[in-house]
């Protein structure tokens, strides 16, 4: 009777189950206990790889059960005893075989090369794919994939700013259905020449690139239901396709080097960090980009960095070594990513960063928690605002010592960052601290009307009690002084604030509106 080793990518992908049921493997198939113990605690932390080959191995047995299969093809659980110093259970599996004169089963090409080097008979199940059952989905007007675990395939149709949600088909997907989808796209990414791999791997979470499709599995906890997200860029813009003008272009190529690229969630940021990335690469400079997952598209002359695979620490050190003239930083989220985006233009190496934000001047907010006010514009010289797939605003960003907008004394000059609409050349916003607190000050045409500097600089004073001043606006609007305040501070702004704000309607005969940002 023939005797077999699985090793875990056969395992995983099901193409052990499929060769007993094919009769392509006849006799007792080994399973080292270690890999079985090593899916089933991963399978008990949730993590997804550890789901997957578990239930994997339950079909395989129910399958020789209800085939009646029993006869012909029998399941053992051994241990693979006295090989500590093997690096991996991969490793053993192939030893147990060499030992016990057992074939090697794996889809794994490198697992594959490795028993062969070392003189294993190979059974070889891997299945090369042109066309994974995730691109199925995808035609030319679709965006994204949205499959749910007993809901009907969902499907974004249209452009970024520009699209509807409609149903893919009237079936409703099954667990089952999902979880051979990632199995498929799991064993894809093993293969060394394979366009997938698994960029980020968490205990509930699985992100994978798989050519220009990113791919996103939820499992329970995480969400109720095992859910598979997939998108795809629809479009490959050059920087020529925006219209921008010239002026632009030039600080673009000739002196922008602290560069931001900001916008809501879909507004075409990093399709435009990808046309930048080219327009550098167009002008012989040498770029590199930072991203997690990396699923930008772009020339192969490009050299893409992982962040989930590298520490912080050797990504700025690569950087800093090879020296790029400039890098594109991909969805910076976190204070290592602003950390990290900061080290590394300080060094002197241009970067673009791509931020999350609503409006232009909150991209560079997000930087003056993180660092000195006065360092702001050595790191950022340029912000691009992005909606709906096109530049609305460019701001330049300087500093002067200046006596602040509002304030009359000449003992109260100070270092003020002037964010300029770079085409314009007007001042919209004056940064600067007071005290202890940093102001971002709304000027030249961001200005309130006819509304006083005194009147401005009562309400904040009234306020930043109870709100950071820098998170406060102030408008006119339909004959209203409209203050705006982040949501979770307008509760206690609406009860605290209302007896102060009364008195300062009266003194100054004007009336005040409260809303949320």
């Amino acid at each position: 009777m023939s005797k077999y080793v699985a090793g875990s990518s056969a395992i995983l992908d099901g193409s052990l189950k499929d060769a007993v049921v094919g009769g392509v493997i006849r006799g007792t198939v080994f399973l080292l206990s270690e890999m079985v113990e090593h899916f089933v605690s991963l399978a008990r932390q949730g993590d997804g790889i550890g789901l997957i080959a578990v239930e994997e191995l339950r079909e395989l047995r129910s399958a020789i059960e209800k085939l009646g299969l029993s006869d012909f093809v029998r399941v053992e659980v051994v241990q693979a005893r006295g090989r500590p110093e093997l690096p991996d259970i991969e490793s053993r599996a192939r030893q147990f075989a060499r030992e016990n004169n057992c074939t090697y089963v794996t889809s794994d090409e490198l697992a594959r090369d490795a028993a062969l080097a070392q003189g294993i008979e190979v059974l070889y199940l891997g299945r090369p794919r042109d066309v994974l059952t995730i691109e199925k989905f995808f035609n030319a007007d679709v965006m994204s994939v949205h499959l749910k675990e007993g809901l009907p395939p969902m499907g974004k149709i249209g452009r970024p700013g520009s699209w509807h949600l409609v149903q893919l088909s009237q079936e409703p997907v099954t667990r089952r259905q999902l979880e051979e989808i990632a199995r498929e796209l799991i064993s894809e990414a093993s293969r060394p020449e394979s366009r997938t791999r698994i960029e980020i791997r968490r205990p509930h979470s699985l992100i994978l690139q798989h050519k220009e499709y990113r791919i996103v599995v939820t499992f329970p906890p995480v969400s109720e239901r095992l859910e598979i997200t997939a998108t795809r860029p629809i479009l490959k813009r050059r920087i020529e396709d925006y219209g921008l003008n010239v002026k632009v272009i030039e600080r673009l190529e000739k002196s922008a080097e602290g560069i931001l690229i900001a916008g809501a969630p879909g507004a075409g940021k990093t399709t435009f960090a990808q046309a930048l990335a080219e327009f550098y690469l167009s002008k012989g400079k040498i770029v590199k980009t930072i991203e997690s997952p990396r699923d930008m598209v772009l020339s192969p002359a490009i050299t893409q960095l992982s962040k989930s695979a590298a520490s912080p620490e050797e990504i700025h050190d690569i950087l800093l070594l090879s020296r790029p003239d400039y890098t594109i930083f991909d969805e910076m989220r976190n204070d290592t990513d602003f950390q990290l985006y900061v080290d590394l233009r300080l060094a002197g190496i241009g970067m673009v960063g791509v931020v999350h934000a609503t409006s232009p001047i909150d991209a560079i907010q997000r930087f003056i928690t993180r660092v000195e006010l006065g360092m702001i514009p050595s790191i950022i010289d340029t912000v691009i605002f992005m909606r709906e797939g096109e530049v609305r605003k460019v701001y330049a960003l300087s500093m002067v010592v200046k006596v602040p907008a509002g304030m009359r004394e000449e003992d109260l000059a100070r270092p003020v960052i002037l964010v300029k609409d770079f085409l314009s050349d007007e001042v919209e916003y004056e940064i600067y601290v007071f005290g202890e607190e940093t102001f971002i000050v709304p000027v030249g045409r961001a200005e309130l009307g006819a509304l006083s500097r005194k009147i401005r600089s009562m309400v904040i004073s009234t306020l930043k009690r109870y709100v950071p001043p820098h998170e406060i606006r102030i408008e006119e609007r339909d004959g209203l002084v409209v203050i705006r305040v982040p949501e979770e501070y307008l509760n206690i702004v609406l009860s605290r604030s209302a007896a102060k704000l009364e008195k300062l309607r009266k003194k100054f005969s004007v009336d005040f509106k409260i809303e949320p940002r």
